[in-house]
């Protein structure tokens, strides 16, 4: 297991966040939310490799810098050609020699691994096809906001069992969640993703499952996630997840099922009309934009615990 304090101090998964380290990172980021601007980043360069578009990790990682007093750099697809114009190895100890950091989104985790095992500097998941941890750690930040704690909580997800879905139980389980999946048979998170989250709530008290039915994952949750049908390179897919996907989605009907007080989550962009009703989103349990402000405040926390000894 490893935590932020480990000599190679990479982020590319929520696995490697324990619960002391993940818990002490989210109150870094809710003291950094209070007083948002200082000098912790002052003089890092952190370098934005990015294969995918982005609006909330782009953004939130360039002000998140810049408001610390450090520096970040956007390199387009075009400009680097990850594994194409270079290995991503050659990329990965060219760019070390020049910035404190990389976050990288890409398709391919075996890109990533490979970037991460070759740079120097530390390594961020900005998004692949295994994980978005750093949408995890907003998640939390954001649970931690509206409901005080984690224990006791349920957290139902509703939808397809993507790599928001796999952070979600892995950081989910770390902290003590209890975590259900309500995904259509075949869209499940892999195996090898539900037994790190099951022995992550061994040790925290949570709770893992996988369901059929989103009625019973909603069935008295405190919270509702759901994400789009479709990610970022399955658009081939789109007409067949419609269909497979038909009756998951989070509408008032589904959101009557929860608690009375139970939050409404996404990480967008949304789909509306399609995993969530336009009403839901735009309703009074909605929180997704604050999870969307939390982007800035959890990876800034990420960022001054990767680089600054404060």
């Amino acid at each position: 297991m490893t935590t932020l304090q480990a000599p190679k101090r990479d982020f590319v998964s929520m696995a490697d966040l324990d619960a002391p380290a993940l818990l002490k990172l989210l109150e870094r980021a809710a003291q950094l939310k209070a007083q948002p601007r200082g000098d912790l980043l002052a003089g890092k360069t952190l370098a934005l490799v990015f294969e995918k578009p982005s609006l909330r990790t782009r953004l939130s990682f360039d002000v998140a810098m810049a408001q610390q007093g450090g520096r970040a750099l956007y390199l387009s697809p075009a400009e680097v050609g990850l594994g194409q114009r270079e290995p991503p190895r050659d990329v990965a100890r060219v760019i070390s020699r020049m910035v404190d950091a990389v976050a990288l989104r890409t398709h391919e985790d075996e890109k990533l691994a490979e970037f991460a095992r070759y740079a120097s500097v530390p390594v961020i998941n900005a998004l692949s096809e295994g994980e978005h941890p750093c949408q995890c750690l907003a998640d939390l930040l954001t649970i931690r906001e509206r409901k005080g704690r984690f224990a006791g909580l349920r957290l139902a997800y509703i939808g397809d069992g993507n790599n928001v879905a796999n952070s979600l139980l892995i950081g989910g389980a770390t902290v003590g969640l209890d975590v259900t999946i309500a995904a259509p048979e075949g869209y499940a998170p892999p195996a090898a993703v539900l037994a790190i989250a099951e022995r992550r709530a061994r040790e925290s008290g949570g709770a893992v499952r996988v369901v059929s039915r989103p009625e019973e994952a909603a069935e008295g949750a405190d919270i509702l996630y759901t994400d789009v049908w479709t990610s970022m390179g399955q658009e081939q897919e789109a007409a067949v997840r419609r269909q497979a996907f038909a009756g998951f989605s989070i509408t008032r009907r589904l959101l009557a099922r929860a608690a009375p007080d139970a939050i409404v989550m996404h990480d967008l962009p949304a789909h509306r009309g399609e995993e969530i009703e336009d009403d839901v989103i735009e309703g009074p349990q909605s929180v997704v934009f604050d999870q969307a402000e939390n982007r800035l405040h959890a990876q800034k926390a990420l960022l001054v615990a990767l680089l600054s000894r404060a």
